[in-house]
């Protein structure tokens, strides 16, 4: 789990690791979903954390000067995702799912919101105290995005009220 005393790399790397489970919940939570708008949202969610992925992937290239995409696919094949960006294990979020019988869409935007809340906390509190300037820039960057998916979720929160 990201401590914030990480250098820039190690900071990439774990930031992937939390994208890549917070995609990995939200991909289970699309499947298991049986309301339609709940599947859209966890299917939208799931792609914005694909693309979080691929910005974390592509400066991690830049500041490496390493454009080996098949070995960086290698390492996100290979490697374990068990929390999320909200630092909550996957395994904890989808035993939630299970509770349900099914999830609405009002059920889905309560996970979603949390999940993304948490994730803002997060990286708003790693791009305060990063040891590592670059760090703390592209904490801030993930800090931003966090902050959009919530303004979409708040959206759709108030189109269902």
């Amino acid at each position: 789990m990201i401590t914030g005393k990480e250098d820039l790399l190690e900071s990439l790397v774990e930031a992937f690791l939390m994208e890549k489970g917070t995609n990995i919940f939200y991909c289970d939570a699309a499947l298991k979903a049986s309301d339609p708008a709940a599947k859209k949202v966890f299917e939208d969610l799931s792609v914005w954390e694909e693309k979080h992925m691929d910005f974390i992937q592509f400066l991690y290239h830049s500041v490496q000067g390493d454009l080996d995409i098949e070995g960086f696919k290698a390492f996100e094949a290979k490697t374990e995702a068990p929390y999320t960006e909200a630092g909550i294990p996957v395994k904890d979020l989808e035993a939630k799912l299970e509770r349900y019988s099914y999830i609405d869409d009002r059920a889905a935007l309560k996970i979603a919101l949390d999940i993304e809340a948490k994730a803002y906390n997060l990286y708003r509190g790693l791009s305060d105290t990063a040891s590592d300037g670059n760090a703390r820039v592209v904490f801030r960057e993930m800090m931003d995005q966090e902050h959009k998916h919530i303004s979409y979720l708040k959206a759709l929160e108030k189109k269902l009220a």
